[in-house]
């Protein structure tokens, strides 16, 4: 070798092999023979990375990827595994996939898998239900595509929980409707008072031209039926945009003492009444007419929610919404406000009658009980107030509205205003905010960021356990919404607690009156609140917890 010239040296990989041979009987020799096999090496290498970046893909995504094999589950990510309420994925796999299966949607589930080893391509995304481990349903997308695994042929399935989704578009669309409904039903009001204005005027006319005459009681029924119908007429009005009456200054503790007071004397002894009407509610501009009708038509419904006796409930209270709260809530606009409550004991309302419930003529009560016109009514003239309803109920435990009426400015609403410009400041704490919703989720973190606050956030419990972990013991507090897809809140503070005891944790959930969603011993949480929620709770609730004022058990 010529001494000026250079080699490149690089590390080989060799795999070798001795044996021991004799040779024309001389001394035995050993033969090694070698065998470069680096390149074989770095492949492996590169492949195992590759699969080790795939596996770490499936196993952070938000969607749930599961494999079917011969109709049994054989493999699921972390995501599957919180979406079906499994502990760990062995208590997942081996199930059948079928059972995993709401028996609306098997029919379709069934189709789909044939066509899969029929056609051998990937099916387009459908919608379906599935169920939990412990049978509660859930709604998903997704699609599934032909896989091979460990040599045989099954299905690679994703699919994505649309639960909440779906709500907020039967929400929107149920919004919809009833404005359509209502400009439908204010055209047909305007025709049909020009039908029955001539028909009370021609009664009033056959009597001055015929009186005392034996048509005197058909004269009557006429009557009776054309004010009937007129009275209708006025309801479907009001619900339609709102009966324009006197607009005056009013005291709304007036009005629920009255209505109190007078429903006392009719309703059944069987159902008790409570009041709870501070002494410096604020004052509000409105009908008290109107106003009267709207505590009257709630409170004969919760009458009728109690056929056998129960706690009938009114309440007031002053409530200041900010842009925070306002921005959780469409209908909701910032400034002062009086809610007044309206709460029974009854049999609850159930989740398909709630999505119906304002919609005018419909009603779960008899024909001769009611026309399905007395929610719709409340609906618009509440609107017409410049207010809106909000409705917790569940079967079985009661229903809950609450009436937020505009208050009138003044000095009094402006020293609440100017108080909560002294909220309290945080000292760099950091607080992880999870919500499903991005404009919940933004707003909480805008609002502690200005007050003096560190922010993580999280779109689900899956990714606030994984926030948690990777930041153990920095996390002071964690914000969590109690219902969401993947991984609801519960489920979220059990995995987090595991990582971190001493965290604190403070839940809020839309469904205020739901005992699932707000028992804050069973949940292990330090605090509670109730959706939409103004920055003023938000603040005041993180600096009671953090500074350990937040006593167990309190409101």
């Amino acid at each position: 070798m010529n001494k000026n010239s250079q080699t490149d040296i690089q590390d080989l990989i060799l795999e070798y092999n001795t044996s021991r041979i004799v040779f024309q009987e001389e001394e035995a020799r050993i033969v090694v023979s070698l065998n470069d096999i680096t390149d074989r090496k770095e492949a492996e290498k590169a492949l195992r990375g590759s699969e080790e970046q795939y596996r770490t893909l499936v196993e952070l995504s938000p969607d749930a990827i599961f494999i079917d094999c011969e109709g049994k589950l054989v493999l699921a990510n972390r995501s599957a595994v919180m979406l079906f309420g499994a502990a760990d994925a062995n208590e997942l796999l081996g199930h059948n996939v079928l059972d995993l299966v709401h028996p609306d949607s098997r029919t379709l589930m069934e189709e789909r898998m044939r066509k899969l080893q029929e056609t051998n391509a990937t099916l387009p995304i459908v919608e379906n239900k599935l169920l939990r481990l412990d049978k509660s349903s859930f709604d998903v997308e997704g699609s599934a595509t032909p896989f091979v695994f460990q040599g045989k042929r099954s299905a690679l399935v994703i699919v994505r929980d649309i639960t909440e989704k779906k709500a907020l578009n039967e929400k929107l669309l149920r919004n919809q409707r009833l404005e359509s409904i209502g400009t439908l039903a204010g055209g047909i009001a305007h025709d049909l008072n020009n039908v029955l204005a001539p028909i009370l005027m021609s009664i009033e006319i056959l009597r001055m031209k015929y009186p005392e005459t034996k048509a005197e009681r058909i004269l009557e029924t006429i009557e009776t039926s054309a004010l009937r119908g007129a009275d209708m007429v006025r309801q479907v009005l009001a619900f339609a945009r709102g009966v324009q009456g006197e607009h005056v200054t009013l005291q709304i503790s007036h009005l629920i003492k009255e209505i109190a007071n007078i429903l006392q004397q009719i309703f059944s002894k069987s159902i008790q009444f409570r009041t709870s009407i501070p002494q410096e509610l604020w004052a509000m501009t409105g009908d008290a007419t109107q106003l009267h009708q709207v505590l009257m038509n709630l409170c004969v419904n919760a009458r009728d929610a109690m056929p056998g006796g129960g706690t009938l409930t009114l309440s007031a209270q002053n409530f200041l919404i900010d842009e925070n709260f306002a921005g959780m809530n469409p209908e909701a606009k910032a400034g002062p406000y009086l809610i007044v409550t309206v709460t029974d004991t009854g049999t609850g309302i159930a989740p398909e009658v709630q999505d119906r419930m304002f919609e005018p003529f419909f009603t779960t009560k008899p024909l001769e009980r009611g026309t399905g016109l007395g929610l719709a009514t409340v609906r618009g003239i509440v609107k017409s107030h410049g207010g809106f309803i909000t409705v917790y109920s569940e079967v079985g435990n009661g229903t809950e509205f609450m009436v937020y009426l505009p208050a009138q400015k003044s000095d009094a609403t402006k020293r609440v205003e100017a108080r909560r410009q002294a909220l309290p400041m945080g000292k760099g704490e950091l607080i992880l905010v999870v919500d499903d919703e991005a404009t919940i989720l933004n707003m909480a973190k805008q609002t502690l960021e200005m007050f003096g606050y560190q922010v993580l956030t999280a779109g689900d419990g899956a990714e606030a356990t994984a926030v948690c972990a990777q930041n153990q013991g920095k996390i002071k507090l964690m914000l969590t919404d109690m219902m969401m897809p993947i991984m609801d809140g519960a489920a979220t503070v059990h995995a987090v607690r595991r990582i971190d005891p001493k965290i604190k944790i403070i839940g809020n959930s839309g469904l205020g009156s739901d005992p699932k969603v707000t028992d804050r011993e069973k949940l292990q949480v330090d605090a509670f609140f109730r959706k939409p929620y103004t920055a003023e709770k938000l603040l005041k609730t993180v600096h009671r917890v953090l500074s350990g004022e937040e006593a167990p058990g309190s409101p």
